[in-house]
């Protein structure tokens, strides 16, 4: 609903008016955008902290607090007086203006609207119902809000526009604020944890010649400089692998990486992944780190062992189930081995579970359909899925008894794969023969298999040593974390469309 919707005022009534009062203030002398500065003795949290102890009735003796913020609402008591609510990213804190305390100044307070930035200095009380307030001896006015916040009781509920104006969703709608918080504690605390473990953070290029590391679609752009054309990268896999090989033994990297592929709940083309390298371990001991970062990101979410998300109960608590590939096939979708190593019986249980799949649809392509379509819906509770077959991981090492399968995993959890994890392949020959089989693909019309990183085959021909590798998504990891049902709610500006 706009602004000004419920009383039949228009927005641009609305703004006029907003406008006048902006000008009433300048002539006042209280232009709100001169101030450079403003000196805060508390934010609205360390508030309620000080004076929790305030009983119903009691003010704070003479003690007074400086804060600012944004009023959300504002609740005229006749003429004398009004309650307002103010906002900081910390908490929300009720203040009350009454013309005995601010004297001439309560002039200004009738200049005020939802929205606006205000500074107020004055001394702590609880109201005798109950609610913690700041009594206003002075009132700054910071930034006047010229456009008016959406309509109080309807909020901003449409998720185009809520995504779109992101900054007036974190103004009103103070979950989202809440969520991103807990996103940014979420990745200080994966930083924290990796970097206590002796672990180095490294950035390593987002335009590159040739995007590998994955199978997806790469968004290509062009160098004017060097004239020659550019992909954003689809992983940062095979740059931290060289890092690897020239002796850096704990890597990781947290950014940005870029998919020119569908969007829907749980995909958006650019998304933020935590990849990580550690040379003599392997996939046991991606393993285990995989589960201390799980725990250490949900300390920092404030989540204990027990979270609801989607209506179901997940039990967040080391050691994970495990299941492999194959046992998870057998038994929710009633395929065997064959039915997957075999193109052919691939293809065909595809066809018999209704999956509509593009007839250049490649092998591997195949597969994944499959156990996307039979075991994807009973995975819950954290996951692992253990020994892929290796013609989906061309980057794994396969298991020295079986080599038609790795030494992988994958972390599902709430129906999401989460983390991505391999004993890394440094056989040059065995890589050289994976990347001419993606090529082969590629040529035949799949548009996610990558073009070969032959680079990448020369640097493991100088020796990278048994490596253990995992990948973490991080906005699925905090979409769990915080309930919510879409990647979008998840970051602060996702892509869309230009506004008409």
């Amino acid at each position: 609903m706009s602004p000004g919707a419920a009383t039949g005022v228009t927005e641009a009534e609305l703004i006029k008016t907003r406008r006048a009062k902006l000008a009433a203030l300048r002539a006042a002398g209280r232009d709100p955008y001169a101030l450079t500065t403003f000196a805060r003795s508390h934010t609205l949290v360390a508030v309620r902290e000080a004076f929790d102890h305030l009983a119903a009735g009691e003010h704070a003796g003479g003690a007074t607090v400086t804060v600012a913020g944004r009023l959300q609402s504002m609740r005229r008591m006749g003429k004398r007086s009004v309650f307002a609510d103010l906002t900081d990213q910390s908490a929300r804190l009720q203040v009350y203006f009454h013309t005995d305390r601010l004297g001439p100044e309560f002039e200004a307070v009738d200049l005020l609207d939802r929205g606006d930035v205000v500074g107020v200095r004055g001394e702590p009380f609880r109201t005798k119902s109950g609610e913690l307030t700041v009594a206003a001896d002075e009132v700054t006015v910071l930034a006047k809000s010229l456009r008016p916040l959406p309509e109080k009781w309807h909020g901003l509920v449409d998720p185009e526009i809520r995504y779109r104006r992101r900054y007036v969703d974190l103004m009103v709608n103070r979950p989202v604020l809440e969520a991103m918080l807990t996103r940014s504690a979420i990745i200080a605390a994966l930083r924290r944890h990796l970097d206590e473990l002796g672990y180095v953070e490294v950035e390593t290029p987002i335009l590159l010649a040739l995007a590998g590391g994955a199978n997806a679609r790469p968004f290509v752009t062009h160098s004017h400089a060097l004239d020659m054309p550019l992909q954003l990268r689809i992983a940062t896999e095979l740059n931290l692998k060289r890092c690897i090989v020239g002796g850096i033994e704990k890597v990781y990297e947290i950014g940005r990486t870029f998919r020119n592929e569908g969007v829907d709940r749980t995909h958006n083309p650019e998304f933020t992944m935590l990849e990580l390298y550690e040379a003599y371990t392997d996939v046991e001991g991606m393993l285990r780190l995989c589960e201390g970062m799980v725990v250490a990101a949900a300390h920092a979410a404030r989540v204990g062992e027990r979270h609801e998300y989607g209506g179901r109960e997940l039990v967040l608590r080391p050691p994970f189930a495990r299941m492999s590939y194959l046992d998870a096939l057998r038994e929710f979708g009633g395929l065997t081995r064959e039915d997957i190593l075999d193109e052919a019986r691939a293809r065909a249980a595809a066809e018999r579970l209704g999956l509509r799949l593009d007839v250049k649809a490649s092998h591997p392509h195949v597969v994944d359909k499959l156990f996307e379509a039979t075991v994807e819906p009973h995975l819950v509770n954290p996951t692992f899925i253990t020994e892929h077959p290796v013609l989906l991981s061309p980057l794994a090492k396969r298991k020295a008894e079986d080599p038609d399968f790795v030494e992988r995993f994958e972390l599902y959890i709430a129906h999401m794969e989460v983390a991505n994890a391999f004993s890394e392949l440094n056989d040059p020959d065995d890589q050289r023969e994976r990347f001419e089989r993606q090529a082969k693909e590629r040529a035949a019309g799949d548009p996610e298999a990558p073009e070969p990183d032959w680079d990448f085959v020369q640097a493991l021909e100088y020796g990278m040593p048994p490596t253990g590798g995992i990948g973490v998504g991080i906005d699925r990891l905090v979409m769990i974390l915080t309930n919510a049902d879409s990647i979008r709610d998840v970051l602060l500006f996702p892509l869309q469309r230009p506004e008409a």
